[in-house]
């Protein structure tokens, strides 16, 4: 069976959003960005997960679409947690690249999709 590079790396990274959420919580005592940061952290992968499964090729691409916005959105709180010095630059450079490196996965993914739909 085929490794399902974005399901793995997009889970992996929700375990990161959770760590990092709880260290922010008990160490840094923050609880409203890193709420934020929590939610579409995590769900980056379950709507990969749900992508999975998907009905058809557009559901498949609509779930990858919104994977792509929380994904997008993650980066936005990292940075701002990043520029509040709730997170070093050194935190920050560890977990954004892994964001980076998915939403270029997702959006891979979303492009071929449109053009299997398109020509096939």
């Amino acid at each position: 069976m085929k490794e399902n590079v974005v399901k793995n790396k997009s889970f992996g990274f929700a375990v990161r959003i959770v760590r990092l959420y709880q260290y922010l919580c008990e160490q840094k005592k923050e609880f409203v960005l890193s709420k934020q940061l929590l939610r579409s952290g995590t769900s980056v992968g379950a709507m990969v997960r749900e992508a999975e499964h998907a009905e058809t090729k557009n559901d498949f691409k609509h779930k990858l679409a919104i994977a792509q916005k929380e994904i997008n959105e993650t980066i936005y709180w990292l940075e701002l947690l990043k520029e509040t010095d709730y997170l070093t630059l050194e935190q920050f450079e560890s977990i954004n690249a892994d964001a980076i490196e998915i939403i270029k996965l997702i959006t891979a993914i979303i492009k071929s999709t449109k053009n299997n739909i398109i020509n096939g």
